[in-house]
């Protein structure tokens, strides 16, 4: 597609997709949350950890991998099976990674606030390892079940990978509600019990800013694909043309995909904004970074200072060793 026959639709993607590159920061979030102390118990450490890298893997999957390369190559390498068929394993593996992991988070400082008996239980570091790991592998098995849901196909001289037509109406339907009650139908749910109990039933409202920031962020940030993809999926539209941005449907569920993708770049920023602590730590690193970056700069390589010495000594023998 030329530039001058962009839907604006399409450059919006395209610097909406560059920003979210250039502003995800999940890597110094991970980091500073596990070399520095930032108040936080170990368990939510870990957690808040998980989180960040489960969010580089849905940018890298799909920001980089899948939609900046759509915009940039006539015919990516995923239109090409088995790529096209695998793509959406790797997809929805992240993306539910990244929800549940959330849940878990959730329900984790839960039960830390308000269950004194099952937090010396629930709430260490080898719980949360263990929970980690089982999320990110049953999350990539449930997703499993998409490598059915795609195909690649040769149509108008170019190959495309689409929503495979040929697909029984039931086993579509099917993938379709399991996607949307796992990804985002229960974790509402829970989420919204959870911190509804959470707010009501704590005085400390500070200690529980982040929990609902996070959460409530996730929500807000997931519904509109939620409601998107549910319309696509389940009626007629689901063999339309999705880069036919005629189509207002088009145009939602993309949007709605752009607001979800921006919650996997978010996160670091809801930790400046709500936690004082983390604030000062990244604060603390970045000027850390700055001294070390000017003492480079300012100090005087070893080279020009054995030219200087050997230039005094030639002027001066008593200084020649």
């Amino acid at each position: 597609m030329s530039p001058q026959k962009k839907h604006w639709m399409v450059t919006l993607q395209e610097m909406t997709q560059l920003t979210l590159m250039l502003s995800s920061a999940n890597i110094i979030t991970f980091l500073i949350i596990w070399r520095r102390n930032c108040m936080l118990s170990k368990s939510s450490t870990l957690y808040l950890m998980a989180i960040s890298v489960a969010d580089s893997l849905v940018l890298i999957f799909i920001v980089v991998l899948e939609l900046s390369v759509k915009y940039h190559q006539q015919e990516p390498f995923w239109s090409y099976e088995p790529w096209c068929s695998l793509r959406d394993i790797f997809n929805y593996g992240a993306y539910n990674a990244s929800t549940w992991l959330v849940v878990v988070f959730t329900v984790e400082r839960f039960v830390a606030i308000h269950t004194w008996k099952m937090k010396t239980k629930i709430c260490t570091p080898r719980c949360a390892a263990w929970t980690i790991t089982a999320i990110f592998v049953f999350s990539h098995l449930f997703a499993i079940p998409h490598f059915w849901s795609n195909t690649s196909v040769y149509v108008n001289n170019k190959t495309r990978c689409i929503y495979n037509p040929e697909a029984p109406s039931q086993f579509i339907h099917t993938l379709v509600w399991f996607q949307t009650l796992q990804a985002y139908i229960f974790p509402f749910l829970i989420i919204l019990t959870l911190n509804g109990l959470t707010l009501h039933l704590t005085s400390r409202r500070k200690s529980v800013v982040l929990l609902v920031t996070v959460s409530m962020s996730f929500m807000l940030l997931s519904v509109t694909r939620a409601i998107t993809q549910i319309i696509l999926r389940t009626t007629p539209m689901y063999t339309c043309d999705r880069n036919d941005y005629n189509l207002q449907i088009n145009i939602a569920a993309d949007t709605g995909t752009m607001l979800s993708l921006s919650n996997a770049a978010a996160n670091m920023y809801l930790y400046v904004c709500t936690q004082s602590k983390f604030r000062q730590e990244f604060l603390a690193c970045v000027r850390q970074v700055r001294s070390k970056h000017f003492e480079e700069l300012t100090v005087t390589p070893l080279w020009i200072q054995a030219v200087s010495v050997s230039s005094l000594s030639s002027r001066n023998p008593r200084l020649t060793p």
